[in-house]
This record gives C-alpha cells, sequence and structure tokens, in this order.
C-alpha cells in the first residue's frame, strides 16, 4: 500500500455566531466512497484506489463549522484491488491497513488546514494546541 495523492474538493468554513464562553470542537473524519481508477505515475500506468472522504470540525453551541472533502489516491497490489471494492460496496469497509493510513493522512492535511482557516475567522483551532506552563504556587 502506498498513498501517492492527496486533493481537497471542498473546502468551506462558516462562523455563525460570536465565540462566548466554553466552546466544544467535535471532529470527524469519514470515509464516503471508494472507486478503482487508472493512476498514471511517470510512464506507468497502473490501477489504484480513489478514496473520497469528508472531515468535519464543528464548534458547539452552533458557533462555527470547518467541512473539507476530496480524496485520496492509493496503490495498491493489483490482485486486491477487485476484492476491496467488492468489500466496500457490500459493507463500506475497507480493510484495517489501507484505513489507518488513510485517515491518518486525511488528519494530517485536513488538521493543519483547519487551523490555518480558522485563525482566518478568529476561531479557537480546531485541534489543541501545545503549552507551557509554569509552576502553581
Amino acid at each position: 500500500m502506498a498513498i501517492v495523492g492527496f486533493g481537497f474538493t471542498k473546502m468551506l468554513i462558516q462562523r455563525k455566531s460570536e465565540v462566548k464562553g466554553k466552546v466544544n470542537i467535535n471532529n470527524n473524519v469519514s470515509i464516503q466512497d471508494v472507486e478503482e481508477t487508472d493512476l498514471s505515475l511517470g510512464t506507468a500506468k497502473q490501477k489504484g484506489l480513489k478514496i473520497f472522504f469528508e472531515f468535519k470540525s464543528e464548534y458547539q453551541p452552533d458557533i462555527a463549522e470547518i467541512l473539507f472533502e476530496g480524496h485520496v489516491l492509493d496503490v495498491e497490489d493489483p490482485k486486491e484491488l477487485a476484492e476491496i471494492t467488492k468489500g466496500w460496496k457490500k459493507d463500506k469497509k475497507l480493510p484495517k491497513t489501507i484505513m489507518e493510513p488513510v485517515v491518518n493522512s486525511v488528519l494530517m492535511k485536513c488538521n493543519i488546514q483547519a487551523l490555518i482557516m480558522s485563525k482566518e475567522l478568529n476561531l479557537p483551532p480546531p485541534i489543541p494546541l501545545p503549552k507551557v506552563g509554569g509552576k502553581k504556587q
């Protein structure tokens, strides 16, 4: 398995009201669809997977929302492609060996982009940032 491409198809950030009091932020990644695709890697052509995702950060109470949609391109053993897509169509599940790296890739790219975009709308960051703390007396 090798992730060879990543692309956004939708980026939405919407601030609905002012930030007041305690804010809860729920982040979620979901796989929307999986399909076989033809990939051109240099001069070589081969089959791969196009895995469509949705990333959402919801600021509660209904303060803001960040939504990204896109796809990850993945190269697999050609013998396994049909089995993977067949399993997706039947159960809407991917094998763990594919799911983990795909979701980690989506989280890495989307969290960085969400952090940048939240700053532009003066929203709290959607992921916890490191803090330096002194000793309490």
